[in-house]
């Protein structure tokens, strides 16, 4: 195991949790030499296609990075396997069975080692960002927390110790401090006290969701306020939990949490993003084409390969074709 280079891919994996950036973590767990490979090698897949760390060479990159960017868009751990077509399954499911959870692909690199990875997609959680001081607001913080959101309270004044179930907590209206991204699901819940100054100070974000708990009158008090003050965006602003208004503080909680998850989980998630790819003529492994090392340009076509000795033997084919 190369314990340097696994210890750099975890350091840095810990600071992508930390910046709330999506990734998957590859472990080797099997290897059946010949093989690059070792137990306990690692790689760090980014969404956007990066891989940092050593899971084998070319004839096992590709496929990881692939999986990878599928777990990365699903969601789901996996364990790949790639072996050659003759290798023994070393585990075989029982009969009638498929395994769950695991994906099969089949090597044709020369070397005819096989490997099992595990892939580990981490996903960072989603941000309710709750605005006020009231039941309705701790009860949002201690329901979000719940169901796996971030949580972060945002009221003029308090500390830490005001909130103690939440993840952060903001003295002010001064939002710059806080962890707002493209994730983040904002609810106004001062009752009144100050919603209107909440809810300027949100607005400049770009949130999927930016909700405020208010009866149909005083939205549109609150709407027209802003307008008078010349705040712009004002259809963003939905009057969150609807007919739950009118509640409990706790019941009305509720209602915003339920109708936040359910909008999240509406929408569509983004597909992955594959880098583009060609087969190998000579053993038929998929290789990426961005920052390939082996390729032949023929006439108008690019061929890829997965290491010197394809393209070596894609081109004593391709000589001998050309004297017959």
């Amino acid at each position: 195991m190369r314990l340097g280079l696994a210890d750099e891919v975890l350091t840095r994996a810990a600071e992508l949790r930390t910046r709330g950036v999506s990734f998957a973590v590859a472990t080797v767990v099997r290897v059946d030499p010949p093989t690059s490979a070792s137990p306990g090698d690692k790689a760090l897949v980014t969404a956007d296609g990066g891989l940092f760390g050593w899971i084998g060479g070319s004839c096992s990159e590709a496929l990881v990075r692939r999986e990878a960017l599928v777990a990365i868009g699903d969601g789901q751990p996996r364990l790949v396997k790639i072996a050659p077509d003759n290798h023994p399954h070393p585990d075989p499911p029982p009969e009638g069975e498929g395994e769950k959870g695991v994906v099969s692909h089949t090597s044709t690199c020369p070397s005819a080692g096989a490997l099992d990875v595990f892939i580990d997609p981490q996903l960072p959680r989603p941000l309710l960002l709750v605005v006020g001081g009231t039941p309705a607001a701790r009860t949002l913080v201690r329901i979000g927390a719940a169901v796996g959101f971030r949580t972060w309270a945002v009221h003029p004044g308090a500390a830490a110790a005001d909130f103690p179930e939440s993840d952060g907590v903001v003295g002010s209206l001064d939002l710059s401090g806080a962890p707002v991204g493209a994730d983040t699901w904002a609810v106004v819940a001062t009752m009144g006290h100050y919603d209107e100054d909440a809810l300027a100070a949100l607005l400049p974000f770009d949130l999927p969701y930016l909700g405020v708990i208010a009866s149909r009158r005083r939205m549109q008090f609150v709407l027209d306020l802003l307008t008078r003050r010349g705040v712009s965006g004002l259809d963003r602003i939905r009057r969150a939990g609807g007919d739950a208004v009118g509640r409990s503080q706790q019941e009305i909680a509720l209602a915003v949490v339920a109708e936040i998850v359910a909008e999240r989980h509406a929408r569509e998630p983004a597909p992955p993003l594959f880098k583009a790819t060609a087969v190998d003529p000579i053993c038929g492994m998929t290789v990426d084409v961005d920052g390939a090392l082996h390729s032949v340009a023929i006439e108008s076509t690019t061929y890829y390969f997965c290491g010197a000795h394809c393209r070596e033997a894609f081109l004593q084919q391709h000589a001998a074709a050309s004297r017959a």
